[in-house]
């Protein structure tokens, strides 16, 4: 039967605003990037509608198939277009409840995944399904630099030929997003006048590596750090090496402080003393790297 590879690229939030509230959600406004960390899936057709998937590595294994995003989307994929379903095995290297989106990066790459299993390319419909598996997933359907609003429906890609380096810093205990959220509502977090992820797209197309870090923010940083004392910790020994900023993803546990150079971060991983995970990322670019979305092989 015919197989397909996948990457599936984890997201970072530059930056991270809470700029309205409707009944149903937070609206958000974020710059956020892909980077090259990602879960590695495969893909093998079936000759009936029914689909399976094996979880590999990160404790991953323990995660319900009824809760499983990647799955979800292979039977929303096959419902909706009329094709068969799929055996997938994810390889699991991106954090769970890092905030580095591996849920939704899976779900996405399962949907571009099936679409080159199946020969579909109706782009739009694959993105409305994206919209009901996750905040993140139809962003990361593509990927690249983007700016990610409303409740993250709302993409638009930005083009740039800078690349932005990271260094990780990943406590293993996650911190969950609705929790964070309300938590954000019991603090009665305050908006800030100026738009700091516009500022931060500014920077970032003019190659002004010092202004950029001056505008990393996530407005779920302290909701976080009042639920994850790790998370905390973690900005500090960031802030420790001087970097050019730093700035929880999501809604945490990770935190990324960012260097002009792939070297300092490499420095700043080797003078490292603390006790959580730490990742040496960079950016992904979508116009360079993507010209033929995530597929390996066939």
């Amino acid at each position: 039967m015919k197989t397909v590879k996948i990457k599936a690229y984890a997201k970072v939030n530059v930056t991270l605003e809470i700029v309205g509230q409707t009944a149903e959600y937070h609206v958000l406004d974020s710059l956020v990037a892909s980077v090259d960390l990602f879960d590695s899936i495969v893909l093998k057709a079936r000759k009936d509608k029914l689909s399976s998937i094996t979880m590999k590595g990160l404790g991953s294994e323990s995660i319900p198939p009824e809760d499983n995003n990647a799955l979800k989307a292979a039977e929303a994929f096959s419902a909706a277009f009329g094709v068969n379903g799929a055996d997938i095995t994810v390889y699991k290297n991106i954090p769970l409840g890092a905030g580095l989106g591996g849920s939704s990066a899976d779900a996405s790459g399962v949907l571009n995944g099936m679409a080159k299993l199946y020969g579909v390319d109706d782009r739009k419909k694959i993105a409305e399904l994206a919209d009901t598996l996750g905040s993140d997933t139809r962003y990361m359907l593509d990927g690249g630099f983007a700016r990610m609003q409303g409740r993250g429906g709302e993409v638009t890609p930005i083009e740039s030929g800078q690349t932005l380096h990271f260094l990780a810093i990943c406590p293993k205990d996650g911190c969950s997003s609705g929790a964070c959220y309300r938590e954000y509502d019991r603090l009665n977090g305050e908006k800030r006048g100026e738009s700091f992820t516009q500022n931060a797209i500014s920077a970032l197309k003019e190659n002004d590596m010092q202004g950029l870090g001056r505008y990393l923010t996530n407005d779920l940083f302290l909701p976080a750090t009042t639920l994850c004392e790790s998370v905390k910790k973690a900005y500090d020994e960031a802030l420790s090496f001087s970097p050019l900023g730093a700035v929880m993803t999501g809604s945490g546990s990770c935190v990324l402080a960012m260097f002009e150079t792939k070297e300092l971060c490499e420095w700043a991983k080797s003078r490292y003393r603390g006790k959580f995970r730490t990742f040496v990322l960079k950016t992904v670019s979508q116009v360079k790297e993507w010209k033929n979305p995530f597929v390996l092989e066939e």
